[in-house]
């Protein structure tokens, strides 16, 4: 039987703890057509995905030993399996879908980003993030870990912060706890003009947390339209909402 080797510079820690390989596909929602695995690595929950009624399931893996190890064990995977990096890939479906994985942690915010932009077509996503991670995606205002990746992606998808993940589920263990947390796309309740635009306010207000945003969005501002009382607050007090409106205010 071939072997795989881990290899750190793919941030590869792989999973090998079943009951939280089944936690994590336990946690899809039900009802699914298409489903897109993301790094499959040595098929830790890809065993579990593929005997899912799922009519549609791929998975998109950048490191072709692994790939060459996952149809050696799996031959039914053959055809499934796509050789290419998740952030260079073009949308896998022409219909909604949804996204799984155990993030490689060295890009599990840019990962992130690429799922807002195919937020239009991706309805679901269960992942596993370094725990620090999840947490700033989850996070509520006004607690410490509530930042820019809060308020973008909490614009668009309801988080639900599921579990922990101890290092010792993992070969090699990380150096951190992991967090498996579920997106679930909430039809756009704020309404945003711009959301180029809208990323740039968020970034720049997050951009010195200690300070007033009065202080922090006076380079994307004039300071007429930093006259309200609101702007004597920090970014982390302003709720997701408060945030579209106060951006929209501004316009």
């Amino acid at each position: 039987m071939m072997q795989y080797t881990l290899k750190k510079q793919l941030g590869q820690h792989f999973l090998h703890d079943e009951i939280v390989c089944q936690r994590i596909v336990d946690a899809l929602p039900p009802g699914i057509e298409n489903l897109l695995e993301i790094g499959p690595g040595g098929g830790a929950i890809t065993k579990y995905l593929m005997h899912l009624p799922i009519a549609n399931y791929i998975c998109i893996e950048l490191d072709k030993d692994k790939i060459d190890y996952l149809h050696q064990l799996y031959p039914e995977m053959k055809g499934r399996i796509v050789h290419d990096d998740f952030l260079d890939a073009e949308l896998p479906f022409s219909q909604h879908f949804t996204i799984i994985g155990n993030f490689p942690y060295n890009i599990s915010t840019q990962i992130i980003f690429k799922v807002l932009d195919w937020k239009d077509q991706v309805d679901e996503v269960v992942g596993m993030f370094q725990k620090e991670v999840a947490q700033r995606i989850a996070s509520k205002h006004g607690t410490k870990s509530y930042g820019i990746m809060s308020v973008l992606v909490q614009c668009f998808y309801d988080i639900e912060y599921l579990f922990d993940v101890e290092a010792s589920s993992f070969t090699p263990p990380p150096k951190v706890v992991s967090g498996v947390i579920r997106l679930t796309r909430n039809n756009n309740p704020y309404l945003i003009s711009d959301e180029k635009k809208f990323k740039i306010f968020v970034k720049a207000a997050f951009n010195q947390r200690r300070k007033t945003l009065r202080n922090s969005l006076k380079s994307i501002l004039p300071p007429e339209k930093l006259q309200d009382e609101i702007f004597s607050k920090r970014a982390e007090q302003l709720s997701v909402k408060e945030f579209v409106d106060l951006f929209e205010s501004t316009r």
